[in-house]
């Protein structure tokens, strides 16, 4: 759904999960004068499942996965990511793991990013959860 008024163009984008229809309070992505904002992503499918439960490196692809959809709503891709804020259910453990995904994920792109451990996300079975502002051009 795209609005605009006289100062600013206003775009948001969501992935067409069920939950999406039934919250009403946010939008996977909104994009303001070329700065896009994307809700923190989770290794979920379109049908709200929690997708490789026990699984670190299957949660991390399919929320990377999640993101490019997200993004590409907006005809972008990840080199337009600005900035990553990335919570993880057990750093000590998980960070190993996450930066060859990452690494694998950005390429030779390097956006800003900060990690922060959490005592839980939204559902149980989530391991990580990542939060993206992007820009459009």
């Amino acid at each position: 759904m795209e609005q605009s008024n006289t100062t600013a163009k206003v775009k948001t984008f969501n992935l067409g999960a069920a939950s999406e229809y039934a919250n009403i309070l946010i939008s996977q992505g909104y994009s303001v004068n070329g700065m896009i904002y994307i809700s923190g992503q989770y290794a979920h499918d379109t049908s709200d499942a929690v997708t490789g439960v026990g699984d670190f490196a299957a949660q991390v692809r399919q929320t990377l996965k999640n993101i490019d959809l997200v993004l590409a709503g907006f005809d972008v891709t990840k080199t337009n990511i600005a900035d990553m804020i990335i919570y993880l259910t057990n750093p000590p453990e998980q960070s190993g793991p996450l930066v060859p995904l990452l690494q694998e994920y950005m390429g030779e792109h390097r956006p800003a990013a900060t990690v922060i451990g959490v005592t839980g996300l939204w559902y149980p079975e989530q391991l990580i959860e990542i939060r993206v502002v992007a820009h459009a051009n």
